[in-house]
């Protein structure tokens, strides 16, 4: 039979019986993003009723946090504090183990302080580690994402405005004046504006001038999904180096965006509302165990 291109016989290594059996040799595929962190809940086990029934309270004034939040104009909006500087040790652990950890991690260090924060399994909720003065500072806080790291998230060294351009430039002088230029004129409720590394041209050149034009800031993020996503803060406001990794390290997004805080890094409304379910749970859990004890 003729075929439609006018060949008689098919060409070598198409047609029936070209391919391997899959039930032999198995298919090939490239290896896949693994290790997705998902939420699992977890009851601290009590063997102190007394603290017991003091983690129980700190956490029925989270759950009341959270259902009492409400988005804003602003992605800190509603943001709720409950301080727990004056728990005992043993307490402050047991809040923490029915916490637990969640997927993103947050860094500040600036004139000698540093805070360390870590969102919860239970999204949108935070707890803040404050060093500095040799004293540590503690606090948990609702909200969707913590105002403290914005605020001390730029000009830690200041961006380099000054000095000529390097040599083996492509487009990093035009890149860095529309960055600049977004910078200057963003104001908060703007939608976010980015520019993708990953598609654009350019030289090595042009991204190790472009970094050093906006400078280094003080707030370093994690975002631990499926894969890992690191948001640095720059010197120059609001602009964030926003950069995706797959579950082998392999950079596969780098982009540059203009917003108060990417939205990878914050918790949804949503997602603060699913917060307030699964802790209500948590604390029903709770309470069963210490009914014998009160």
């Amino acid at each position: 039979m003729t075929s439609l291109f006018g060949m008689t016989n098919a060409p070598a290594g198409f047609g029936p019986g070209s391919q391997p059996d899959a039930s032999e040799e198995g298919l090939d595929y490239l290896p896949m993003p693994s290790g997705m962190r998902v939420y699992e809940p977890h009851l601290p086990e009590i063997a102190d009723p007394a603290r017991a029934a003091a983690a129980h309270a700190v956490l029925t004034r989270v759950h009341e946090a959270l259902a009492r939040w409400s988005a804003g104009p602003a992605v800190t909006s509603g943001e709720i504090h409950i301080p727990v500087g004056d728990l005992d040790a043993p307490v402050l652990a047991l809040v923490d183990e029915a916490l637990g950890e969640g997927e993103v991690a947050v860094k500040v260090e600036r004139a000698g302080d540093r805070l360390e924060i870590q969102e919860a399994s239970l999204a949108g909720v935070w707890r803040v580690r404050a060093f500095g003065d040799g004293a540590t500072r503690e606090s948990l806080l609702v909200g969707s994402f913590p105002r403290v790291a914005l605020n001390r998230a730029f000009n830690a060294t200041g961006p380099i405005t000054a000095g000529p351009a390097p040599a083996g430039l492509m487009n990093g002088m035009p890149i860095l004046t529309e960055l600049l230029d977004r910078s200057a004129a963003w104001r908060r409720g703007d939608p976010p504006h980015a520019v993708n590394f990953s598609l654009l041209p350019h030289t090595p050149e042009d991204l190790a001038f472009i970094e050093l034009r906006l400078g280094v800031g003080a707030t370093t993020i994690l975002s631990r999904g499926y894969g890992n996503c690191r948001v640095t803060a720059t010197a120059t406001p609001n602009v964030w180096w926003v950069r995706y990794y797959n579950s082998v390290d392999t950079l596969i997004l780098d982009t540059v965006e203009i917003v108060d805080v990417p939205a990878v890094v914050c918790a949804a409304a949503e997602d603060i509302a699913d917060s307030a379910e699964r802790l209500a749970e948590i604390l029903d859990a709770l309470a069963t165990d210490l009914e014998p004890a009160r």
